[in-house]
């Protein structure tokens, strides 16, 4: 069998992909192709002819994409920060946004030494994950209360730890719960949050729709009912000076940011965007220490 070039697969892959409506075409076949070669995505050039099982497998991946399986179902992993994860059926897939969440939180965190902090509907792990590796010095928490995303944290700290990270403290609760973290109240330096947040009804993809747990995406008929838990616990977990961030839906850019200026305990709660623009996390810092909660 004579090999086959790799760029012409990839233009035809794209091309499919294309035609079945994903949004990033070229990307996707790129990491796919990448994660069957176990290469870089950058190092893909180097690699000019491919056998052709490679370009079978390479379209059956492609085949299954098309049918919106989303990418890192096929690849099984996530990446955010320095740090890539497992994901797959039952947790929910991490979105580039929350990538701005972490550096804001990350950069929330400079001049603290051995911060604490704490991530609120963890899910994969991931952001907890993230800001361990980053900030080895930090004691992070984390806390989940669906079962099988906590079976995907615990797989995944696991393997953080192994690799050499300080390793994070899981925690199998809800935010709705008013005793959650007690221990913690008034000592952390750092919540943040990417909670289930798309209102009731809402036409989602169907990577989202057909793959994504349920109770991980929406959030009541508004989408902001777990938010408005998870406010309440970060204004009685935070210390002094400490901040909160919480991703969000893009219909909740006044909302969110009011619901933190609510609480008198928090103060200048700011509104964040995405790359394209659109209002997608708020943030505020534990001001007077002496105000109720």
């Amino acid at each position: 069998m004579s090999r086959q070039p790799l760029r012409l697969a990839i233009l035809e892959a794209e091309r499919l992909l294309s035609s079945a409506g994903v949004a990033s075409p070229r990307t996707d076949v790129e990491l796919l192709a990448a994660h069957l070669l176990g290469v870089e995505r950058t190092k893909l050039m180097m690699v000019p002819l491919v056998d052709p099982p490679v370009v079978e497998a390479l379209y059956e991946l492609v085949r299954q994409r098309a049918a919106r399986v989303p990418l890192q179902h096929l690849t099984g992993t996530a990446t955010l920060g320095n740090v890539t994860l497992s994901v797959g059926p039952g947790v929910f897939v991490p979105r580039l946004e929350t990538e701005l969440l972490f550096e804001w939180g990350l950069a929330g965190l400079e001049g603290v030494d051995n911060p604490v902090v704490v991530d609120l509907c963890t899910g994969s792990g991931i952001l907890a994950l993230a800001l361990a590796e980053a900030r080895p010095d930090a004691t992070v928490h984390a806390v989940e209360k669906d079962a099988t995303a906590l079976s995907w944290a615990r797989r995944n700290a696991n393997e953080r730890a192994q690799a050499g990270d300080t390793p994070i403290r899981l925690y199998a609760g809800d935010v709705a719960d008013s005793m959650l973290l007690l221990e913690l109240e008034g000592l952390v330096d750092l919540v943040v949050s990417n909670p289930p947040y798309v209102p009731d009804g809402t036409p989602v993809p169907p990577e989202v729709g057909n793959h994504d747990p349920h109770e991980a995406v929406f959030g009541g008929r508004d989408g902001l009912d777990v938010v408005r838990h998870v406010v309440a616990c970060a204004a009685r977990l935070l210390r002094p000076g400490g901040h909160v961030a919480i991703e969000h839906d893009d219909t909740h850019g006044g909302s969110v940011p009011a619901m933190l200026a609510a609480r008198r305990v928090l103060a200048g709660a700011e509104e964040h965007t995405d790359l394209a623009g659109r209002p997608r996390f708020a943030t505020a810092r534990r001001a007077d220490p002496g105000a109720s909660v």
